[in-house]
């Protein structure tokens, strides 16, 4: 089993750092999701607020009653919660900075999603085949929270993320991971900012370690 860090916790919620690789709800051929292992680290029942992929790793909201749940639930999709992301994209943005605003289908329904990013960083990487791979660190803030959305975001503007097997770019993924190790999807939800208590927190955490190539 897996033991998941818990950044805050009071009474209506914890904010807990999901590790990569988790699921967060169970079903058909799903081991070990978050909402069945985590109340037997804490000894109580857990409610979901919202998700991260299992691909993702990064900060998360649950709640510990069904009432908080609705609760946080609304406020996430008013957007009182804002969401941020890190990621290491393969390519090189036209824009250092700008909104993505293609739509996204889920669920079969094609729906309005808005995603901000600014590029802070920019390497080159020499692959073991003598080819180079030009890698974007980019900062993303979510104006929606479809599933999926960044990856599919970033996919259409032509900069995937590193090691997302699903929108990504196939032969440079295989060049970095034989290259740099990189063996998992290089986006980590790095900062909430949510209100209470009259006011508004955020948390952050640091990179996972998979991004200390860049």
């Amino acid at each position: 089993m897996y033991h998941i860090p818990i950044i805050y916790e009071n009474d209506e919620i914890i904010i807990i750092n999901k590790p990569q690789g988790v699921s967060v709800q169970g079903g058909a051929g799903i081991a070990h999701p978050l909402d069945k292992e985590f109340p037997k680290q804490l000894g109580h029942e857990i409610f979901l607020v919202h998700r991260l992929d299992k691909d993702t790793s990064g900060l998360m909201i649950v709640a510990k009653t069904r009432k908080a749940a609705s609760m946080w639930t609304k406020l996430v999709a008013s957007h009182a919660v804002q969401k941020e992301y890190d990621a290491v994209c393969i390519g090189k943005f036209s824009k250092k900075s700008g909104t993505i605003t293609d739509t996204v289908s889920e669920h079969g329904v094609l729906k309005n999603a808005i995603t901000h990013y600014t590029v802070t960083a920019e390497k080159s990487i020499v692959c073991a085949d003598g080819e180079m791979v030009l890698l974007s660190f980019v900062h993303l803030v979510l104006g929606t929270g479809r599933m999926h959305q960044i990856r599919i975001h970033l996919a259409k503007q032509a900069c995937p993320i590193a090691g997302d097997d699903k929108h990504g770019n196939f032969v440079h993924n295989k060049l970095l991971k034989k290259t740099c190790g990189v063996k998992t999807l290089l986006l980590a939800a790095t900062s909430l900012t949510l209100p209470f208590d009259g006011s508004s927190h955020t948390f952050t955490i640091p990179l996972p370690d998979s991004f200390v190539f860049f």
